[in-house]
């Protein structure tokens, strides 16, 4: 495969646009197949680990029973295989797992703000910060925001949070210590031994 695809699964929109955002991204999303990953004609496969599927679940679920709205997907699949279903949950209730925690699987929260102050009181109350990203047609302001106002280990203007060899990539918080690639990722990983001959 000469693809793998790592999406986004916060998304903190305005409420301006939230109705034709969301519908675009419903739209996008039901051409996608899930299915075997060596298929090229599949774009989402199985998780790794029926336990991670089974932990996936269960916090999609105890967040709608706190008052979240799942608009799509949300059920354990027939079959074989470690598959979930493309999942969109709304209107995410503070203290819910979508909302604090991690949720490792083809799983998109959507949280309506109502500018960008909020936007960002949102995006750095969690207790992750591994990569955030703002989408703008004001590259200055956004340019700004990222490197000044949002509380990640990386930083992205009109583009997803993604790793690049070449560039160090890691996280703060609760999102890991260090970082990994480049030279200064590669020092991560190795001793460094100090010799004094007098």
């Amino acid at each position: 495969m000469d693809k793998v695809v790592s999406l986004p699964k916060d998304f903190l929109v305005f409420e301006s646009v939230y109705d034709k955002f969301i519908n675009a991204f419903i739209t996008e999303l039901q051409t996608k197949k899930t299915g075997d990953p060596l298929d090229e004609s599949n774009y989402i496969g199985p998780l790794a680990r029926k336990d991670l599927r089974d932990t996936l679940h269960a916090q999609v679920q105890k967040t709608i029973e706190m008052g979240g709205k799942l608009t799509m997907g949300g059920y354990i699949p027939n079959g074989p295989g470690f598959y979930y279903p493309p999942t969109i949950l709304e209107e995410i209730p503070d203290g819910s797992p979508a909302w604090c925690e991690e949720l490792f699987g083809p799983v998109a929260s959507f949280i309506k703000v109502k500018n960008i102050e909020e936007a960002i009181e949102i995006a750095n109350s969690t207790d992750f910060g591994l990569g955030a990203a703002i989408f703008t047609s004001d590259l200055t302001k956004g340019e700004s925001i990222v490197k000044n106002q949002l509380n990640a280990g990386s930083g992205f203007v009109n583009s997803f949070v993604k790793s690049d060899p070449r560039l160090p990539f890691g996280g703060i918080k609760h999102s890991g210590f260090g970082r990994e690639l480049s030279p200064l990722g590669i020092k991560e990983f190795v001793n460094v031994k100090t010799v004094y001959i007098a």
